[in-house]
């Protein structure tokens, strides 16, 4: 039987040891949706997968399922119908449980920072960095930077066991573009409860006289002064804060429309570290 041109070029070559080491693998269903949801809205990832001409887009460090990696592709394709996710994990044995799922349109294989030889327009790596230490986050994302395609975009972020929590850095080629907090606000105290799911580039920045812990505490104390909107529900609370610290001169980018996530999107230069 003719497996066809899809099937024979779908699956990539590993022509290099993979770079990292694997994780503890964890993972559920719909954890990563928050992420998901934001990126099918992005302006600059909407634009970076339809003007591709290869529509390759990979899931680097899926775990232990491959559950996240299928949801993912099943979110971009309202995007880009003819997407294709490969799913990469350092793990041979992750990798030979997930191809058991794999399509024409979701593969799996072996791989680490160095992409497998791909070159894709989008790589997410959620939760894959924060089991580093700190001082290899550079050199990771200078590894995938490299594979990237003119265009080509990366999403590093970190979330709870849940997905109720979630943060992540978005990078092109030159480096790091944006950092976005996003969460259930019904299940919040404060903003900077997010601040234990922080990036790891960032997550040992949140001491005082760092940006990022600049950024949180002025979100507290606009969700403080916001306290009055709670009647409405705490997505209105959000809403209220966003404005608030818009007029207090933060570099917001702007919510696409009213949405059910708490979203707080600012540019890398709001919290590079000093």
């Amino acid at each position: 039987m003719d497996p066809g041109p899809a099937a024979l070029t779908r699956r990539p070559a590993t022509p290099h040891r993979p770079i990292g080491q694997p994780t503890r693998g964890t993972t559920g269903y719909n954890r990563l949706r928050r992420a998901d949801r934001w990126l099918v809205h992005a302006p600059r990832v909407c634009a970076a997968l339809t003007s591709a001409t290869d529509p390759l887009v990979v899931d680097l460090g899926y775990g232990a399922l491959p559950v996240t990696t299928l949801e993912f592709a099943a979110r971009l394709r309202r995007i880009r119908p003819d997407v294709r996710v490969v799913g990469l994990e350092i793990d041979p044995e992750r990798v030979r449980t997930a191809r058991t799922a794999a399509t024409d349109a979701v593969d799996f294989a072996l791989g680490g920072f160095e992409l497998a030889g791909l070159h894709p327009v989008l790589v997410r790596a959620f939760n894959v960095l924060r089991q580093y230490p700190v001082d290899e986050v550079a050199a990771a994302w200078s590894t995938m930077q490299a594979a990237l395609p003119a265009g080509g975009l990366i999403l590093d972020g970190t979330c709870d066991e849940i997905g109720r929590r979630s943060c992540w850095v978005l990078l092109d080629r030159g480096g790091p573009v944006s950092l976005t907090l996003a969460c259930d606000p019904r299940h919040i105290d404060r903003p900077s409860d997010l601040a234990e799911r922080l990036p790891k580039i960032l997550i040992h920045r949140n001491v005082a006289g760092q940006p990022v812990h600049e950024l949180l505490a002025a979100a507290d104390r606009a969700w403080a002064a916001a306290a009055a909107h709670g009647v409405f529900g705490p997505r209105e609370r959000w809403r209220a804060m966003l404005a608030a610290l818009a007029a207090d001169g933060v570099s917001l980018e702007p919510s696409r429309r009213k949405i059910r996530d708490g979203v707080l999107t600012v540019p890398w230069s709001v919290v590079a570290p000093a």
